[in-house]
């Protein structure tokens, strides 16, 4: 039941097609949709796929007049261009406003900030303003961010939150630090607080507190007047990866309706990443690599994985989940522990083999889960890894035909297991 938060817009349009074939009642089909903090009275509204129709609509309006005007750009006196600019981006907010007011939407804001970008670039075209390129994107993002904090809307934040992303790439591209991103990630989790649930503003969120984290550490351990990751990143990586996890069990565990749908989205997405990393770690290669690159600041990178990991505890005994995390964090710094006293890259097979066997044991775990907590996401997650790691490395090993036939009667007897395993349980729930 987890996941379905994450798909309110259709449950309850679906619920609305039950009060109206007399499944349910209306005043039940309202504590339904309660349950899932949907409205249930605003379920007949305008839907997701006909604002995006009439936003686009708004965007080629747009585009039509800069290239209408870019046509004729030359022919047109200086103070003229740029009065009509101006003119163009404050008309423009005003018609927002006004139909903000009047019905409550959102979609001529996110058209008026595109105008104020376009007139960001063409004015400082017009008096040839170019000096440090990422400073036009800068006062594009924080011209669209009073806007978003004023009205706590997640759609205009987002636009903002990506305009400061693409002016962070920038920035860090030219040997600066992006020290104003900050302000952006504080007024995101304003406006997920106080505004409209919006899991992609959440995840984008998560996205650039993980940027901030690694460009921070990139310039606090480099001497250079540019930016390099080091090896000392990835298990630092991994223990934000960790810490993310946990903290999904945290929101998961709040009464909010909102805290429980970003619960679902942090956990499927951090444990979607964390198994793709050890999908990676399970060839030989990386290994190779790791063993072979020189760690310059190891002090540091140990107190900020402790940190990391002290916090994850902490939070994993607050929600009852002491046990798993405190596995997941005991195998991450042994690993680390024996990376930092192997000298000889042929141990890397070591490597390999302990974490193929791990693969194994999260898959079996992740089964074993889905059936005790009815989730059917972990249990078949549980399932393809099982699969997964049996194909890459019959590739990586074995490849004949004889192996294939053994390696696919294996695969025949884990899912044939599993969905006896999946039917006797549910049968003996449906018992009780």
């Amino acid at each position: 039941m987890r996941l379905i938060r994450l798909f309110k817009n259709d449950l309850g349009k679906e619920i609305a097609e039950w009060v109206n074939t007399n499944v349910i009642t209306e005043s039940q089909a309202i504590q339904i949709c309660e349950r899932y903090d949907i409205n249930y009275h605003q379920i007949h509204n305008r839907s997701f796929g006909y604002n995006v129709l009439v936003f686009l609509g708004y965007l080629f309006i747009g585009l039509a007049v800069i290239v209408l005007l870019g046509a004729n750009w030359e022919e047109i006196p200086r103070g003229l261009r740029m009065a009509g600019l101006i003119v163009l981006t404050m008309a423009t907010h005003v018609v927002a406003i006004k139909k903000y007011l009047s019905n409550g939407s959102v979609l001529l804001f996110l058209l008026a900030n595109l105008f104020y970008g376009a007139a960001i670039i063409l004015i400082a075209q017009i008096y040839h303003l170019g000096e440090h390129m990422p400073d036009g994107v800068l006062w594009w993002a924080l011209g669209c961010l009073p806007i978003a904090i004023l009205l706590r809307n997640p759609w205009v934040m987002l636009q903002s939150l990506l305009l400061a992303i693409i002016w962070v790439f920038m920035q860090v591209g030219f040997g600066f630090y992006p020290g104003l991103f900050l302000v952006f990630i504080l007024a995101s989790i304003y406006v997920l607080f106080l505004g409209q649930q919006s899991i992609l503003l959440f995840l984008t969120l998560v996205f650039s507190i993980g940027c901030l984290v690694e460009y921070s550490l990139a310039m606090w351990w480099n001497d250079k007047w540019y930016f390099d990751f080091y090896i000392e990143h990835i298990p630092v990586n991994v223990s934000l990866f960790i810490f993310a996890y946990v903290c999904s069990y945290y929101l998961a565990q709040q009464s909010s309706p909102n805290a429980k749908n970003y619960a679902a989205a942090l956990s499927v997405w951090s444990l979607s990443f964390g198994l793709i990393g050890m999908f990676i770690m399970s060839f030989e290669w990386p290994w190779r690599e790791i063993i072979n690159e020189t760690w310059r600041y190891k002090s540091s990178m140990f107190i900020i994985v402790g940190v990391l990991s002290l916090a994850s505890l902490v939070l994993a005994a607050l929600t009852k989940k002491l046990l798993p995390i405190a596995v997941i964090l005991v195998f991450h710094l042994v690993s680390l522990a024996l990376l930092m006293v192997t000298e000889n890259a042929a141990a890397a097979g070591y490597f390999q083999v302990i974490y193929n066997i791990a693969l194994i044991g999260i898959g079996v775990g992740l089964i074993i889960q889905g059936i005790q907590r009815s989730i059917t996401y972990y249990f078949f997650l549980g399932v393809v890894i099982i699969l997964l790691t049996a194909l890459m490395r019959y590739v990586d090993l074995i490849g004949d035909y004889v192996g294939g036939a053994i390696l696919f009667a294996v695969f025949a007897a884990v899912l044939l297991g599993a969905a006896k395993f999946w039917k006797h349980n549910n049968t003996q729930a449906s018992i009780q």
